[in-house]
């Protein structure tokens, strides 16, 4: 169970070091079996599906997923883009955007810009497609400013813990 802070807002509940390394092997091998995982960590097969289901309960393992290299399924274009939106379409144009497919994260950021964006596309004719025909034509948007990425030398899926 939570904690109250003295905001008002409820503390996060504390790991403790099987959580961690049950976290951290999951990081490195989301398919690791229960068993093979209990084994790694010392417990049983029953307590480390136990502890990842209170885990997924508490909301601290949100989902399971694959990661996919999108170069190697043809998104060869990667582009982050800062989108100044007037106030009052804020949160209409971020209901958009979150629904395009070629949209990969979708972050309300402090400073100039409004929304900060992420998408992968096939090629530069696809992203200045979304660019003309949906992006700068959704009201609200006063700015665009994208930058293609050209090497990625880190990406971190998970958390650091």
């Amino acid at each position: 169970m939570t904690q109250p802070e003295k905001n008002g807002h409820s503390a996060a509940p504390a790991l403790d070091e099987v959580d961690r390394q049950i976290i951290a092997a999951l990081l490195k091998n989301g398919r690791i079996s229960y068993t093979d995982l209990a084994k790694e960590i010392g417990l049983s097969r029953v307590a480390v599906q136990s502890r990842i289901n209170a885990l997924m309960e508490r909301g601290v393992i949100e989902r399971f997923t694959a990661v996919i290299n999108p170069a190697n399924i043809g998104l060869q274009v990667s582009a982050f883009f800062n989108v100044e939106v007037e106030p009052k379409f804020l949160h209409e144009v971020a209901d958009k955007l979150a629904e395009e497919p070629a949209v990969t994260s979708l972050y309300h950021m402090t400073g100039p810009s409004k929304l900060h964006m992420h998408g992968l596309f096939a090629d530069n004719a696809e992203m200045e497609f979304f660019l003309k025909d949906k992006l700068y034509k959704m009201p609200g948007i006063t700015s665009v400013d994208c930058q293609v990425l050209i090497t990625r030398y880190k990406s971190r899926m998970g958390m650091r813990l």
